[in-house]
């Protein structure tokens, strides 16, 4: 199923790496086949939820996923942490699927450049965006 086939949904991807080569921020440039992304933010994130969470919160009643690339669980455990410091701001996550890749296992996930090359993990990519479309839509039709 093609996202484009459905309505569009306005897409904001904000990653925590300013490394250049950075894998989170591959996954956010593997996603814009899929959908437009309105906004690539490579500030580190804990800025941009400040900034965005102050009067009116920009983050609330929003939908949200959240996917991250790293080693052994430090993606998984950040993505909790998210998920609580979400609460707070009133974000929607969704549940299902998640995404935690684990970028230094074989096979090889990530080109030289940050670049993902990996096609399963590609079409998890591509399940959380059509999930986030949906739940998005269910949102907006409340």
């Amino acid at each position: 199923m093609e996202a484009a086939a459905n309505p569009a949904i306005k897409v904001v991807a904000l990653c925590g790496s300013l490394r250049k080569g950075s894998f989170h921020s591959g996954l956010i440039r593997s996603g814009k086949p899929f959908f437009s992304i309105l906004c690539h933010s490579c500030r580190p994130l804990k800025n941009a939820i400040d900034w965005a969470s102050r009067p009116p919160n920009a983050w609330a009643n929003k939908p949200a996923a959240i996917v991250s690339a790293g080693g052994n669980f430090g993606g998984g455990r950040s993505q909790y942490h998210l998920r609580q410091v979400g609460v707070y701001l009133d974000l929607h996550f969704i549940n299902k699927p998640e995404l935690s890749v684990c970028a230094f296992e074989p096979p090889q996930k990530f080109d030289a450049n940050g670049n993902l090359i990996d096609l399963a993990t590609k079409e998890k990519l591509k399940e959380v965006l059509l999930s986030l479309q949906a739940f998005t839509l269910r949102l907006q039709s409340k």
